[in-house]
């Protein structure tokens, strides 16, 4: 590994919740030439880094911003319409960097992406890793499992009814905090030169009821977890008001862990932040209110 504190570093998403973090990470490690990637640059105020914007719709705005760039992140986007938007978004980032000759790009990807995978958006990553290969750029892929923070999806229900419904049955997630993969993503961009591909993951794989009872013990609740089949579940969260393409992810979630796409536990986060990875103990222990919804 290297040391790139000077080399011009974009990321993009800046003002979602995994960009604020690495940029924070970056800036704290003393990141000299940093820009701040975001469709709306007048949202951001972040001291230590230029806005500058970013819309993966827009190529004019992507040749600009990646410009004069050495090493950029690209953090994969929320357009999970179904329609295919999220993967062209990517392929044109990818496109851009390369015209711009970017010498290292960072990439958020997911565990395992595969055309059969049960998460639908999976191809999305996987055409965009394939794309990122074959650019001729230096790479790091990041594969983020699940983060902790996801967790606030699903809870606030679980404890309303006392009950986490899940397909899951015994699969195990190596989920992990936001924050420690954020650190791992700053890591690589200020010191990785090699190509390669990381499985970022927290220090366990959980089950469900590993998960339920670590969420019981920090916020003294009394929740079941009830085992159901996929469709059942699916029926049950839409007919409960879940907007159905988060009652799709959850129940593919659920099914990936069940097939063991999701549970590979690897020391990759600390290699590329330089530290242990917080366990769902330690995580609860500062932020279990953030469950009760």
């Amino acid at each position: 590994m290297t040391d790139d504190r000077t080399s011009p570093i974009l990321v993009t998403g800046a003002n979602g919740a995994l960009g604020r973090l690495v940029l924070a990470e970056l800036i704290a490690r003393g990141s000299a030439d940093l820009r701040a990637g975001s469709r709306r640059p007048e949202a951001l105020a972040i001291a230590g880094a230029t806005p500058v914007r970013v819309d993966f719709n827009d190529e004019a705005s992507l040749d600009a911003a990646f410009a004069g760039v050495e090493r950029v992140l690209i953090i994969s986007t929320d357009a999970l319409d179904g329609a295919g938007t999220r993967q062209r978004q990517h392929l044109a980032a990818v496109a851009a960097a390369t015209r711009a000759g970017v010498a290292h790009v960072v990439y958020t990807s997911m565990p395992a992406p595969a055309l059969d995978h049960p998460i639908y958006f999976a191809p999305d990553h996987l055409a965009t890793e394939e794309a990122i290969k074959a650019s001729g750029m230096g790479y790091t892929i990041l594969r983020n499992n699940w983060y902790f923070e996801n967790l606030a999806l699903s809870v606030p229900g679980a404890l309303a009814h006392g009950a986490q419904l899940t397909a899951a049955g015994e699969g195990r997630i190596a989920h992990g905090a936001r924050a420690d993969f954020a650190a791992a993503a700053a890591g690589a961009l200020l010191g990785e030169t090699q190509s390669a591909t990381y499985d970022l993951s927290g220090p366990e794989a959980q089950s469900v009821q590993d998960q339920i009872a670590a969420i019981n013990a920090a916020l003294g609740s009394a929740i079941t977890v009830v085992p159901m089949e996929d469709a059942a579940l699916e029926a049950t969260l839409t007919g409960a008001g879940v907007p159905a393409p988060l009652a799709a992810l959850l129940v593919g979630a659920d099914r990936a862990a069940r097939e063991g796409r999701m549970d590979k536990v690897t020391g990759h986060v600390e290699r590329l932040s330089g530290r242990k990875p917080q366990t769902l103990a330690d995580w609860l222990g500062a932020n279990a209110h953030r469950l009760r919804g």
